[in-house]
């Protein structure tokens, strides 16, 4: 009987057979990681060039914002119902509107006597009550705006500001 030679030569070939598919996938894993690395350095790229340009655009868009002073006024308040108070209480105010540009200011300044106007007639209305604590000047802020916005229409306030409120 014959004996049979080893399977030696056979299985140097199996090995070799088995390393290709390993050595292929360490080519597929080393080109995937190179095609992210890629990907992803030129995403960052055209990331950084967008917010750049977008920053850009933005420092070129904002205009410097222009405050328009009012002038002081002092006006007297309604009394409170069934208050029994014989004494009249006053608010002293001075405002400043807050205006989107030179543009604007342009437009409003003529318009200041109907601003003024509007304020005073509403603000006679209001009793010390509406005006106390922060969320009465928050609203009457609000209310101040909108009037101020209806009265100067299309040019647009973008903030009532308060520079002094004094109830008396």
């Amino acid at each position: 009987m014959a004996k049979k030679p080893k399977k030696a030569p056979a299985a140097e070939g199996e090995a070799g057979a088995a390393e290709a598919p390993k050595s292929r996938k360490k080519l597929f894993i080393a080109a995937g990681a190179a095609a992210l690395l890629v990907l992803g350095g030129g995403g960052a790229f055209v990331m950084k060039k967008r917010g750049a340009e977008a920053q850009a655009a933005h420092a070129d868009e904002q205009k410097p914002v222009v405050f328009l002073d009012m002038r002081e006024m002092m006006l007297n308040l309604s009394s409170e119902a069934g208050s029994g108070q014989e004494r009249a209480k006053y608010a002293k105010l001075r405002i400043t509107l807050e205006l989107k540009d030179a543009k604007v200011e342009g437009e409003v300044k003529p318009l200041m006597p109907r601003v003024e106007d509007t304020l005073q007639v509403y603000m006679r209305e209001l009793r010390p009550s509406d005006l106390s604590g922060s969320v009465g000047l928050y609203r009457l802020r609000e209310e101040l705006l909108r009037r101020v916005n209806v009265a100067i229409y299309p040019a647009k306030v973008e903030a009532v500001l308060f520079k002094d409120v004094i109830i008396q």
